[in-house]
């Protein structure tokens, strides 16, 4: 996988404090990540889905999208990975990924694919001693039409140590 984190611009810098005027703010595009058959074998042996249509590059050839795919969760895992290249909060106390609502797969991702992920804020609200952002990602493959994973996603920001 390339591991390129590089955005193609700088990720958003946020006060913690201003963390509530993000509601509605698209936050942009990541750099894209590709997708090779090794990441596709690593995400196989770490969960044990060994489908075929992952792992077996001879047999996926003659299946239904010519090739292996990657599995949709390690799709929406790289979701993530290019959050972080959107938003930086450098005065958060501590950062988690709170959960998932909506997810959706749309399309597959064939190996060898560029993903980026287009991040909005569709709300900031508070929680006892922080704020959730609630977050639409969407993950594309470069030159495909529909994407290949859509998510509502769940992040929660605490109060740095001194605001507690």
């Amino acid at each position: 996988m390339s591991t390129d984190t590089t955005s193609p611009t700088s990720p958003r810098v946020v006060s913690y404090a201003d963390l509530p005027s993000l509601a509605g703010a698209d936050l942009g595009t990541s750099a894209p990540i590709t997708v090779t058959q090794r990441l596709i074998d690593l995400f196989a042996d770490a969960t044990g889905d060994h489908q075929w249509i992952h792992v077996d590059p001879q047999r996926a050839a003659a299946g239904p999208y010519r090739g292996t795919i990657a599995h949709g969760y390690l799709t929406l895992s790289l979701v993530t990975q290019s959050f972080w290249q959107l938003l930086d909060v450098p005065d958060a106390g501590t950062i988690i990924n709170y959960g998932l609502g909506k997810v959706r797969f749309p399309a597959p991702v064939p190996v060898g694919s560029d993903l980026t992920c287009s991040v909005r804020v569709n709300a900031v609200d508070p929680v006892p001693g922080g704020h959730q952002l609630a977050l639409t990602a969407t993950i594309g493959v470069a030159g495909q039409a529909k994407p290949s994973c859509i998510a509502d996603v769940l992040f929660r920001y605490y109060a740095p140590p001194a605001e507690r």
